[in-house]
């Protein structure tokens, strides 16, 4: 079972047992832990974003062409 398993950390190069740490320890093992998420997630996020505003850009500018083009 998972509880079984060693759940090995890397701190500054070198890995240690998590159980095996002082509370403090395991408390900024865990901030980070969901810190690095959170950095990933809003990432993901920022990755739709730009391609949303690179798609609304294009949209705008064919929708700019296309009036110029039927004013002429």
């Amino acid at each position: 079972s998972v509880s079984d398993e060693k759940q090995i950390v890397t701190i500054d190069g070198k890995e240690y047992d998590f159980v095996e740490l002082e509370d403090g320890q395991q408390y900024l093992v865990k901030q980070l832990r969901s810190v690095n998420s959170k950095i990933a997630n809003a990432k993901f996020d920022l990755d739709q974003l730009s391609a949303a505003q690179d798609m609304f850009s294009k949209m705008l500018i064919a929708s700019m062409k296309e009036s110029e083009e039927k004013s002429e």
